[in-house]
């Protein structure tokens, strides 16, 4: 194998396959490789650990077919050091070569023969627009749990809803709902459950595209944007009753700055210098105080004006959870709804209603 291609083009396309390369401690340290094949004008990089699986394609200078497969992390960072221009990799069975310049590095390739054969997409391909797609899953993947002692909540549930798609996620500390209208890439009825960790990859390759192609296959889904293709592992399993959680109604009601409340928490934050001390917020008519008390370092607090409607009472949040709740939602203005001190309280838009997160609070004396 033989190739000729742009330092940068080709750091692009290594980095986006070894996203889905294994760690170094698989059992499979072929796994933790980046297969690359040239095809006469065209370099095809792809990266998996078995569940998840990224192919690029790239234009390039073809001198040679063939095939390799390199350290991707290693690979990766020598392209990237290298000087801006034109770089030279070409293989044999068992050393890599790349050149640029003055430099040169000979490294070590995995055997080929031991990387696993990926079968092709399967299912009907259906299209939709990126942008909304984008949005959405910057929304809901941040609910997701990275835990894998439950390995269902790791997953985004994509579920057919009358009118379009609804994503969901949990850690079961809170709740994010995102409503996609129009989108019918699902039959009626039909549900998956597809890892965060592969749509928090996709988030990442959206920006930029038009659109987002999707194929269903009976144990897998394979996202296609651009150039790139990402095929991960769905999740067998029974997704939470989610619906259960969210009351139909609040009695209590705030509304307040979307970007002063963000900013308000983050600074008193800074005094919770355990990740499990709690943000307090002291709702009344007159407004919202919101307190971070620490023992053994001090007290911050900051009041902001607020619109409140119910019964003053203090309420008290995971502050990491809080903020990602914020974030999540888009408007100039936020509502914060609660029943009471104890039970799940809702963050949303003011007037968008297609986004919802909910979030346990936390019990203080």
């Amino acid at each position: 194998m033989k190739l000729r291609c742009e330092r940068d083009v080709l750091v692009e396309a290594l980095s986006t396959a070894g996203r889905a390369s294994a760690g170094r401690g698989n059992a499979m340290t072929v796994l933790t490789g980046v297969r690359l094949e040239t095809r006469g004008a065209s370099l095809v990089c792809t990266g998996t650990d078995l569940d998840l699986t990224i192919t690029t394609e790239v234009a390039v200078t073809g001198l040679h077919d063939g095939v390799v497969v390199a350290p991707g992390r290693l690979m990766t960072d020598i392209v990237r050091a290298l000087d801006p221009g034109a770089v030279t990799v070409e293989a044999d069975d068992e050393e890599l070569r790349v050149t640029s310049g003055r430099s040169v590095f000979t490294v070590r390739t995995h055997p080929i023969g031991e990387f696993p054969h990926l079968p092709a997409p399967s299912g009907e391909s259906v299209t939709i627009p990126s942008e909304g797609l984008a949005e959405a899953l910057r929304q809901v993947v941040r609910a997701a749990s990275n835990e894998d002692a439950r390995p269902i909540l790791t997953g985004v549930l994509m579920a057919a809803e009358e009118g379009g798609l609804r994503l969901v996620a949990t850690d079961s500390y809170r709740l994010a709902v995102r409503d996609l209208s129009g989108v019918g890439i699902l039959a009626p009825d039909q549900k998956v459950l597809v890892p965060s960790r592969a749509l928090q990859e996709l988030g990442r390759l959206l920006p930029g595209s038009g659109e987002v192609s999707l194929r269903l296959g009976s144990h897998d889904a394979t996202f296609g944007t651009g150039p790139v293709l990402l095929t991960t592992r769905l999740i067998e399993g029974e997704f939470p009753n989610y619906r259960q959680l969210v009351p139909p109604a609040y009695p209590n009601q705030l509304v307040v700055g979307r970007e002063a409340l963000l900013e308000a928490v983050r600074r008193v934050k800074l005094l919770a210098r355990d990740p499990v001390t709690p943000v307090r917020m002291s709702l009344s008519a007159e407004g919202i105080q919101l307190s971070v008390i620490t023992p053994d370092w001090g007290q911050a607090t900051e009041d902001l004006d607020a619109k409140y409607e119910g019964a003053e009472m203090t309420v008290a949040f995971n502050p990491a959870y809080l903020v990602d709740g914020i974030e999540a939602v888009t408007g100039d203005e936020v509502v914060l709804s609660t029943l009471d001190s104890l039970k799940p309280a809702t963050l949303r838009a003011v007037e968008a209603g297609d986004f919802l997160y909910l979030l346990m609070p936390v019990r203080v004396s």
